[in-house]
């Protein structure tokens, strides 16, 4: 197959759009996407929520960006990080606090339903299942008690949406196989959009080594569940292969 650099897969800005909170880049993803049909006619425009929350934590939702997301199981904190972060609304806009905070994700606080190779494939065949239609899959890993996605939201489809889909058919799927009730997933989940090329290597570089840096694994090629045979590093620029 043919190799993608970087440079060829993220374009360079297209645009400037103004925010409420402020002047955003939006980024666009080039190249060739997987000629499927929607799986249904929009009778009237999307409506885009642009900067909204459900209570939680504040989302973006805008058409052809790249969002990277994060979202958990339902146990993967202890109660007191939850709440500390329910009473502030702005710790994602910390760096330090961001950082804490995925430090206690790859502890594998919880359960760690994750780690059942037959769940973290539910996740990943979820993923791929609408690759295409709603959304270009770049990359992903499932973490024990945790997931990264990298995907580019097509036009026509609201990002809480598509993860809300992801989330309702594995939770149903995955307490199904384990014989549980209840909640699976926290309900609510982090997403950051990618501002230019140099933000989205290091996000494709940190999603693929959370592994080694939780201590799952030495290399980042050890973990099955990522989409690191997918990409190649060759003189400092990364490749899809």
């Amino acid at each position: 197959p043919q190799k993608r650099h970087l440079h060829g897969t993220v374009p360079h800005l297209r645009r400037r759009q103004n925010f409420e909170a402020g002047t955003a880049t939006a980024v666009r993803l080039t190249g060739a996407r997987t000629a499927c049909p929607p799986l249904t006619t929009m009778t009237e425009p999307t409506k885009y929520r642009g900067w909204h929350s459900r209570g939680y934590l504040p989302h973006f939702d805008q058409p052809g960006l790249v969002q990277s997301i994060t979202y958990r199981l339902h146990d993967a904190l202890p109660l007191p990080v939850v709440e500390a972060m329910q009473q502030d609304h702005h710790w994602q806009d910390n760096i330090e606090k961001r950082q804490q905070l995925e430090k206690y994700l790859d502890v594998g606080y919880g359960n760690c339903f994750l780690r059942d190779e037959q769940i973290a494939t539910l996740i990943e065949d979820s993923w791929k299942y609408f690759d295409g239609q709603r959304y270009r899959l770049i990359a992903w890993v499932v973490m024990p008690n945790h997931v990264h996605v990298l995907i580019e939201v097509f036009e026509g489809h609201l990002l809480d949406k598509i993860v809300q889909s992801w989330k309702s058919y594995t939770a149903l799927k995955a307490n199904k196989r384990l014989k549980l009730t209840g909640r699976f997933w926290y309900p609510d989940y982090f997403d950051r959009y990618v501002r230019d090329e140099k933000h989205f290597g290091n996000l494709v570089r940190y999603i693929h080594s959370n592994p080694v840096k939780a201590g799952l694994v030495r290399s980042a090629e050890l973990w099955p569940f990522s989409s690191i045979s997918l990409w190649q590093e060759e003189r400092g620029q990364l490749v899809r292969t």
